[in-house]
């Protein structure tokens, strides 16, 4: 086992990977910006090396600095925990160049999922069922992209091959707007991932969102949890997850998660990973991309498993042996995931950075609450949004949404704007309650458009 982990990651994900390294008696190492000197994650670890400047790009995705934060302070291993460099594949190379290893996967995995043309391409090869799409990259002034258009069929979603997170999207319904769609995603694409390359795939209207934890180990195992909804989303980025689905029946889940069980074989994946697929209201599935980390809502997993996924990730990463197989994995009740994010949800969702004054988070039976904010903590404006994830767990459905309502209302967040009252609206909608909403929920029956 690792003696000493660097997590080179920020925020509620680095307090999460620290409480495991600690349960593991694992020593800790947390870098940080300049602005973060007084983060949570900076309080919680052993040791603390600053690695840069407010931008990303000067600390956190600093990758020399980094090597040298965990050179330094004598970690033997980094977790990325998810953004910034845990996708990088030279990231994965760089660390285990240097001795040092890398809790992920190797990088050749990452690669082979990393470009979405490339992992289309392998999973359709793998026997995998993947949306109808453009066999490759294309561009805005190439004649032959309203043939392909045409032929995968109206309306179509132009996507950025290196995407995530919504950028670099756009959905296209007739070819007049198509070439300036194409042009639109490959500039946000470009500004986003360094990657203007963009692709045309069937746009799926009203799809569920529907995704496999798997977790494999150096010895060829592969296992695969019960799945995430993530189907309640904004502009393509998640916003509430549960486990179980409310749409997945027992067949179906086996035939879903013995397919990502598959995808994951297929590039002899090793560690902790996530499977996502799109269902369309026939329930049929197509793969859509495969994610190479620990994912933001990990947590409604573990609460319906009782498996700690973080401490797994460490374990594989340090070559022990899977002591799981899908087939013993119950699922224990219904969890709920509501994303807190620091944004004003009545004006498109704009940031809201700044100082937070009075700080109440709800507890109680069935209520796990993940953050690293606390009253006095500033929020800067350079990173991610997300500053706590509010879980509950119930042993059915209904009592899992009845805890987040009453967890909810306790919710008390002064000096900035948040999303709680968002989700308080999002539990007490009757079509949400009744289950098995699609990606267009919160346009539809929240916000009316």
């Amino acid at each position: 086992m690792f003696k000493k982990i660097l997590i080179a990651n920020r925020g509620e994900i680095a307090c999460r990977i620290i409480r495991a390294c600690r349960e593991l008696g694992i020593k800790t190492v947390a870098i940080h910006s300049e602005v973060d000197r007084e983060s949570m994650h900076v309080k919680f670890a052993d040791q603390t090396v600053c690695v840069g400047q407010a931008s990303a790009f000067e600390s956190y995705l600093n990758i020399p600095s980094i090597i040298a934060a965990a050179e330094i302070s004598g970690a033997n291993a980094i977790h990325p925990g998810y953004g910034f460099l845990t996708e990088n594949a030279y990231f994965a190379e760089v660390c285990e160049a240097c001795g040092l290893k890398f809790i992920g996967p190797s990088k050749e995995s990452i690669e082979q999922m990393g470009d979405k043309i490339a992992a289309i391409e392998f999973m359709k090869k793998s026997g995998v069922p993947v949306v109808p799409g453009s066999d490759g990259p294309v561009n805005s002034d190439d004649p032959k992209i309203f043939a392909v258009a045409k032929k995968i069929g109206y309306p179509v979603i132009v996507k950025a091959t290196a995407g995530g997170g919504g950028k670099g999207m756009r959905i296209v319904v007739s070819e007049e707007t198509l070439q300036d769609s194409i042009v639109m995603a490959q500039i946000e694409a470009k500004a986003a991932f360094g990657n203007p390359d963009v692709y045309i795939e069937r746009y799926i209207k009203e799809p569920h969102h529907v995704e496999f934890q798997i977790l494999g180990d150096k010895y060829g195992k592969i296992v695969y949890l019960p799945e995430r909804d993530c189907s309640i989303q904004r502009k393509h980025q998640k916003l509430v997850e549960e486990s179980p689905s409310p749409l997945i029946n027992e067949t179906l889940r086996k035939k879903m998660g013995k397919t990502a069980k598959n995808a994951a074989e297929a590039v002899k994946y090793v560690t902790v990973g996530t499977v996502e697929f799109l269902v369309d209201k026939k329930g049929n599935f197509y793969f859509m991309e495969m994610n190479t980390r620990i994912q933001v809502e990990h947590p409604v997993t573990e609460m319906v498993t009782g498996i700690d996924l973080v401490k797994e990730q460490i374990k594989l990463a340090a070559g022990e042996k899977l002591s799981v197989s899908s087939e013993k994995i119950k699922i224990l009740g219904h969890a709920i995931e509501c994303r807190i994010n620091a944004e004003d949800p009545d004006r498109d969702f704009i940031p809201s950075p700044g100082t937070i004054g009075r700080l109440f988070l709800p507890g109680g039976c069935g209520i796990r609450v993940d953050t690293h904010v606390y009253s006095g903590y500033t929020i800067p404006p350079f990173y991610d949004s997300l500053i706590a994830k509010i879980i509950s767990f119930g042993s059915d459905r209904e009592e899992a949404i009845i805890r987040m309502q009453r967890a909810l209302g306790e919710v008390e967040i002064e000096g900035i704007k948040n999303t709680s009252s968002l989700h308080s609206k999002i539990m007490a909608n009757e079509k949400f309650r009744k289950g098995g909403v699609s990606t267009n929920f919160l346009t539809k029956y929240i916000f009316g458009r």
